[in-house]
């Protein structure tokens, strides 16, 4: 009998799992698989880097042994982004070197290896943490997204963390909601995305 979903930190063994939601909710929280050529390119900017250099900031929503959700983040952007500019973006520029685009979102990801998008420094002054969260459509309602947010936030705040920021695609207007309900509020937006925050 299948048992309850339940929030727990992720494991290495969960990168996988974390790749195959970072595609599946890829476009504003809708399934990109037809969007890149290569079904790990989203993971490699969105999940995987977390669980390498910040593990005690990343939580899974465990279904059956597999994660059907994920939420990371770091408490120092600056440091985090810091990191991944030496010893995360050098292999994988090398990895991907001369490859081009040939699905319709690959430059997303392409390009953020060839030249990484660092923080604003006005943002990362009063809000220094941020977080991304995933979930399959789903397990979109149940309150697992809130579960999930809420013990990101108590990591962040127990790591020291003032106050969080997060990206959204102005498109997806359930998640703007979810957020407004989480507490967050705009910080810049409307353009290419929206960035939200709340303090801790």
């Amino acid at each position: 009998m299948p048992g309850l979903p339940y929030v727990r930190l992720a494991r290495p063994a969960d990168l996988p799992a974390l790749s195959e939601v970072c595609l599946r909710t890829a476009d504003a929280g809708q399934d990109a698989t037809a969007l890149y050529s290569d079904p790990d390119y989203p993971g490699l900017v969105w999940s995987a880097p977390y669980v390498e250099f910040e593990p005690a900031h990343c939580f899974v929503l465990d279904v059956d042994g597999v994660a059907a959700g994920f939420v990371v983040g770091a408490p120092d952007t600056l440091a985090y982004e810091t990191r991944l500019d030496r010893e995360w973006w050098p292999p994988l520029r090398r990895r991907y070197a001369g490859q081009q685009a040939s699905a319709e979102l690959d430059y997303r990801v392409l390009d953020f290896i060839a030249s990484p998008k660092r923080s604003a420094a006005e943002i990362l002054e009063r809000y220094p943490a941020h977080l991304h969260i995933n979930v399959l459509p789903r397990f979109q309602s149940g309150g697992w997204g809130r579960k999930l947010i809420e013990a990101e936030l108590d990591s962040l705040r127990d790591a020291g963390a003032p106050a969080v920021h997060l990206g959204v695609s102005p498109v997806n207007h359930r998640a703007i909601g979810f957020y407004a309900h989480m507490g967050f509020e705009p910080i810049v937006g409307p353009g290419e995305g929206i960035l939200l925050g709340k303090a801790l």
